[in-house]
């Protein structure tokens, strides 16, 4: 097969019934062939040849014969391309810019639904360890965002949009910034699996919360609380109380964790939110209520335990409950008496930064000294103080 190799010539070409001599440079096509260039038969018009040849030869070092392919209308776009890219004044190149779109193209070509992405997050943490309640919690608020994208895949989702949908939510700042953090996390993993190019949730803005003190009772509501209480329920009670149990693991808790001896319960990694084992102290009050009632085994929570807390919170008169009362309780009472947010935060499983923005300064320590204080007294429901800070 017949090479055609780089050079200048000369050659006729016949324009208007007559032959002009010109100087031609004879480049090789891709495959096979050759293409040709003319320059006028001038002095100036060698120097342009010449000055071609040089350029040719060195893009045929670098890029082999596949540079001679380029049209004029192929230059030209690329010309115009790279205007476009200098306007943003980044240095960024053509390359660049094509290797950025067709990654792009290939997680769009290998994107999937929403809601089957939410399915894959799901049973990769179920895999991976995490709580029920965990997986239950994502599907909710991640379920919802799916449902109001039907026809987006998770690689066409983009910032503008989800900051559109939170911004719609009828929900106060902190639970908007919970489905924020729960989006994040679906497009972090789909990131790795390359199911999107980015994590477009990280480009939307945290909402602004009003820092709020949270609910607890007072002295008073908890030991009417206490009073109203039968035999069954008043452990799940005085323990959600004085040990700041979350309610998910109170309802798990079985007596054989509750160590009196050691004044110590056992919240297992199975049972506990954080799927960390976590030991919490009984404190001097808190065994007076339970320690008559204690068994050797068996569930904390009653029967029908919802119905039961529902009746004694309408003996102990309150029209309306606030949110995690008892646990809000326990937090800001223990940080009041013991001045030790670490210590409280290890307790509660809670980081220590939680546990100083949310439960400090929220009661006065006289407060706290009585609220240690509520007990039973030996016969009856009566209420007694202990005179001793069980600190």
């Amino acid at each position: 097969m017949r090479t055609t190799t780089l050079r200048i010539s000369k050659a006729r070409v016949k324009r208007e019934r007559r032959k002009e001599v010109y100087y031609c440079v004879t480049l090789p096509k891709p495959g096979g062939g050759r293409t040709r260039r003319f320059f006028k038969f001038t002095p100036e018009g060698k120097r342009e040849a010449e000055t071609f040849l040089q350029i040719a030869k060195v893009q045929q070092i670098n890029y082999g014969t596949a540079a001679f392919s380029i049209t004029d209308a192929l230059r030209s776009e690329a010309v115009q391309c790279a205007k476009k890219l200098a306007e943003h004044g980044d240095g960024r190149t053509l390359t660049e810019a094509v290797d950025f779109f067709l990654a792009h193209l290939q997680s769009s070509e290998n994107s999937i639904a929403i809601l089957d992405a939410v399915e894959r997050l799901i049973a990769k943490r179920r895999d991976l360890g995490r709580s029920p309640r965990y997986c239950n919690d994502l599907r909710l608020r991640l379920g919802r965002f799916a449902a109001d994208f039907p026809g987006t895949t998770i690689g066409g989702l983009t910032a503008h949009q989800i900051e559109g949908w939170l911004g719609h939510l009828p929900v106060a700042a902190g639970t908007r910034n919970t489905f924020r953090r729960d989006i994040r996390t679906l497009l972090s993993y789909c990131e790795k699996k390359g199911l999107c190019r980015t994590n477009e949730a990280k480009k939307t803005e945290l909402a602004t919360s009003i820092d709020k003190p949270v609910s607890i009772l007072t002295v008073t509501q908890a030991t009417t609380l206490l009073t109203e209480c039968d035999d069954q329920i008043l452990p799940y009670i005085a323990i959600s109380l004085f040990a700041g149990l979350r309610a998910s693991e109170v309802q798990k808790l079985d007596w054989s964790e509750v160590d009196l001896e050691s004044a110590l319960i056992e919240v297992t990694a199975a049972k506990s939110k954080t799927a960390k084992r976590r030991l919490v102290p009984i404190s001097e009050n808190l065994d007076a209520w339970i320690r008559p009632l204690a068994k050797i085994r068996g569930p904390i929570a009653p029967d029908a335990l919802r119905k039961r807390f529902e009746a004694v919170r309408a003996l102990a008169g309150f029209q309306e409950w606030p949110q995690n009362a008892m646990r809000h309780s326990f937090g800001s009472y223990r940080v009041a008496i013991c001045q030790d947010v670490a210590r409280v935060s290890l307790e509660m499983g809670n980081s220590p930064n939680m546990v100083h923005n949310h439960y400090r300064e929220v009661v006065r320590p006289k407060q706290a000294e009585l609220y240690w204080k509520i007990a039973p007294a030996a016969v009856g429901k009566k209420v007694i103080r202990f005179a001793a800070n069980s600190a």
